[in-house]
């Protein structure tokens, strides 16, 4: 018998895995990496969502939960393969710069006024501009999140619709962080804040705000998937990528988006968008 040519290291190797009768296993399941908001984390959705396209699929998903100004920057680098995402601007942004492909609609939700019950500011009822003036002018506590994220940026917009300039002022601080520690934090000064209104329903007993102005075209909090362009960034899980965006959209998980929340919050915490016009 003609003995293989191994270097003498390997040939030891080899004889002994065949000695054990071991055999090479299953290769290891592909990563996926989503770089997504902190909302879908916080309300529970991607605990409900994540583990049925892990085992319909075999992939792994590596979930990065940051502000969508965070989140498109990482997909701006290459540095995840597909992002669920909340700023819509900064989205087109991205998509006419060629960084991303297949922009697509998943869900919905809205951003709401809270405060503490007794409303120091009155701004209960209002709408979301004249909210925001009541707040500024009774000088009462706003606690932002700071960090550039899609509900960051909708804030930004909210203020100069109110035609205030909020940065600078002392009762306006911000956190750096992301939703639910916000609203931690909120709750803990008894401040004014800006949530969306999923991760809301899904703290609220923790936290002792109360939803103070909704309702307002202005609060409407929109939701895309988009895969990061493999053709820019040719390392990225492209195939990954389409295949959890297309999960999103599909009408089971669609669905399950429309009921999430319902059984314990006694509505949903999301609205599928899927296949609708923009």
């Amino acid at each position: 018998m003609r003995i293989p040519r191994f270097p003498g290291w390997t040939w030891l190797v080899v004889a002994s895995l065949a000695c054990a009768g071991l055999q090479a296993g299953p290769p290891a399941p592909q990563s996926l990496i989503l770089a997504t908001t902190t909302s879908t984390q916080d309300s529970g959705l991607l605990d409900e969502l994540i583990p049925r396209f892990e085992k319909a699929t075999g992939y792994r998903v590596k979930t990065i939960a940051v502000g969508s100004g965070q989140a498109l920057a990482m997909g701006r680098r290459g540095e995840a393969d597909v992002l669920l995402v909340h700023s819509p601007e900064a989205e087109q942004a991205l998509m006419k710069e060629g960084s991303g492909v297949n922009r697509r609609l998943v869900m919905h939700n809205d951003f709401i006024l809270l405060g503490p019950a007794t409303d120091p500011a009155h701004v209960r009822g209002k709408a979301a501009a004249a909210a925001l003036q009541a707040v500024a002018a009774g000088h009462a506590v706003f606690i932002s999140r700071g960090d550039n994220s899609g509900t960051h940026a909708q804030e930004k917009k909210l203020w100069a619709a109110a035609g205030v300039k909020a940065e600078g002022q002392a009762w306006y601080q911000q956190t750096g962080l992301g939703m639910g520690q916000t609203l931690a934090v909120a709750a803990e000064k008894r401040a004014y804040t800006l949530s969306d209104r999923g991760t809301y329903l899904a703290m609220r007993k923790k936290l002792g705000l109360q939803i103070l102005s909704e309702g307002d075209a202005a609060l409407l909090n929109v939701y895309h998937v988009i895969e990061v362009n493999p053709t820019r960034h040719p390392r990225v899980n492209a195939r990954g990528a389409r295949a959890f965006a297309d999960f999103l959209v599909s009408k089971d998980v669609q669905t399950t988006i429309k009921e999430f929340g319902i059984g314990t919050f006694g509505s949903p915490l999301f609205f599928p968008d899927a296949g609708k016009p923009e």
